[in-house]
């Protein structure tokens, strides 16, 4: 809840909010972040569906169904 509604009002009008979104701006900001991200190496250099099978055999196996009460301790 906003308890000084004048002073929102005017934060909003000088902050970010007043200029129009620029999609080339921002874009080349994506860019920079991600090239950025890649030379730390964050980003592995691999395929990203690579290990994905098994991932999806580890989901199965953890997504056990609760509803009946026979995978629930205590039930």
């Amino acid at each position: 809840m906003i308890k000084d509604r004048v002073y929102w009002e005017a934060w909003e009008a000088q902050g970010p909010l007043a200029a129009p979104p620029d999609f080339e701006r921002n874009l080349r900001l994506v860019e920079d972040m991600h090239s950025y991200v890649r030379s730390l190496g964050v980003l592995s250099p691999t395929a990203p569906l690579d290990g994905l099978d098994a991932k999806l055999r580890m989901a199965k196996v953890l997504n056990v169904s609760a509803a009946d009460g026979k995978n629930c301790p205590g039930a």
